[in-house]
């Protein structure tokens, strides 16, 4: 059982697509490869095959899935396209950012902090935004671009990018209780 002979199970996600490793990703047709899967393997397709078959075409929509979110949010692409590049993200350990960065975000939480009206919440937001594109296009062109894949590969650039997205995706998740709490005016 399972989703067809040119799918493995255990295959990256970009494979078990059927797409190309890089950064730059069309949704449209992961999200398209993405449903005719599911509908292979959904057990309920399998309901005459018994129990076994259903909890096998169960893993396999579980399988689907996570790999489906992986690649749709394109921080955990980064750093999954990083892994298996053998450059891990491991942001547990690799907590050291560049003082730059690191006075932008003092500077951010303090602005979050002293906000008085919405306008300033959503000034904010909207920089925090325009960072996060910026990032965005620079993982893009570490992970994509002609240096890649070629010996010293700026991977751990790419790595130091995607450890600052997700700081920055967490610096937005404060962002919004506190807009949720000030009045429009």
């Amino acid at each position: 059982m399972g989703p067809g002979p040119t799918v493995r199970f255990n295959d990256d996600d970009f494979s078990l697509f059927g797409l190309p490793r890089r950064f730059a990703l069309n949704t449209e047709a992961l999200d398209a490869r993405w449903r005719e899967l599911q509908a292979q393997v959904h057990p309920d397709q399998f309901a005459a095959e018994g129990a076994a078959a259903q909890r096998v075409a169960a893993q396999w929509s579980t399988r689907l899935n996570q790999a489906h979110r992986r690649l749709r949010d394109p921080v955990q692409r980064g750093a999954y396209l990083c892994e298996l590049r053998g450059q891990p993200i491991d942001a547990e350990r690799h907590t050291a950012m560049p003082p730059a960065f690191l006075m932008q975000q003092m500077e951010w939480r303090e602005a979050l902090e002293a906000a008085q009206r919405l306008d300033e919440v959503d000034r904010l937001q909207a920089q925090v935004q325009a960072e996060c594109e910026a990032l965005l296009a620079g993982l893009e062109r570490l992970l994509d671009g002609p240096e890649a894949h070629g010996p010293g590969a700026p991977l751990e650039g790419a790595a130091q990018q995607v450890r600052s997205l997700m700081f920055l995706q967490k610096f937005q998740l404060d962002i919004h209780p506190r807009a949720d709490a000030l009045d429009p005016l």
